[in-house]
C-alpha cells in the first residue's frame, strides 16, 4: 500500500491533496502533475510512503527541474512507484538505451546464441536473474537540502523514518491537519 500526497504553497499557506499515481510513468509525468496543482509557479511536495519501508519527497518549483530525496534506494527500486523517483541521473548510471544495447550485441565475433568461450560457461556475463534493484545501494539518496528553506534541516531529513516522514514533513509546513484529512 501506499500513500500520494500533493503538498502545494498556495498564498494563504499550504493545500493538501491526495493523488493516485496509477497514470504516472516517470519522473517528468509526476512534476507535470506537481506543476498543475501549483498556484503561480509556487513550490509544490509530492511525498509518497509506501509499506512503511520508505518514502520519497520530490519538490517542483515552477519550471526548475524537480529534485528528489528517496530515504532507501534499494528499498524503493523494488516498488514501480520508487523507479518513478530513481531516475539515472540520481543514481549516477548512464541511461539505459535499449537501442544502444543491441548494437552491443556480439561485437565479440560469435553467432547470436554461440557462448563466447563455446562451453556454455557464463561466468563472465550477467546475471540475468538480478533484480533490477540488486546494484542500487541501501539507503538514502538524492537532495536532502530539498526542504531546508522550509524549516527542515538536511540532518532531519536524514533522520526521518518512512513510518513519520509524512507526518513531520506537514508539521514543518505547518499543515498536519491538511495532511491527515487525504490520508
Amino acid at each position: 500500500m501506499y500513500i500520494a500526497a500533493l503538498l502545494a504553497r498556495t498564498e494563504d499557506g499550504w493545500e493538501a491533496s491526495d493523488t493516485e499515481l496509477d497514470e504516472v510513468e516517470t519522473l517528468a509525468d509526476l512534476a507535470d502533475l506537481a506543476r498543475e496543482a501549483a498556484s503561480d509557479d509556487e513550490t509544490v511536495l509530492v511525498c509518497i510512503e509506501q509499506d512503511g519501508t520508505w518514502f520519497g519527497v520530490v519538490r517542483v518549483d515552477g519550471e526548475d527541474d524537480p529534485r528528489v530525496f528517496v530515504s532507501d534506494a534499494a528499498a524503493a527500486m523494488r516498488s514501480s512507484y520508487g523507479e518513478i523517483l530513481l531516475s539515472d541521473d540520481l543514481l549516477g548510471r548512464e541511461p539505459e538505451d535499449p537501442a544502444v544495447l543491441e548494437q552491443l550485441v556480439d561485437l565479440d565475433g560469435t553467432e547470436d546464441g554461440e557462448p563466447a568461450d563455446g562451453d556454455g560457461d557464463a561466468d563472465t556475463a550477467a546475471d540475468p536473474d538480478a533484480a533490477p534493484g540488486d546494484a542500487v545501494r541501501a539507503g538514502p539518496i538524492g537532495d536532502a537540502d530539498l526542504l531546508t528553506d522550509l524549516g527542515m534541516e538536511e540532518k532531519t531529513v536524514l533522520n526521518l523514518t518512512a513510518e513519520d516522514a509524512l507526518g513531520s514533513i506537514a508539521d514543518a509546513l505547518g499543515c498536519p491537519d491538511m495532511l491527515e484529512a487525504v490520508r
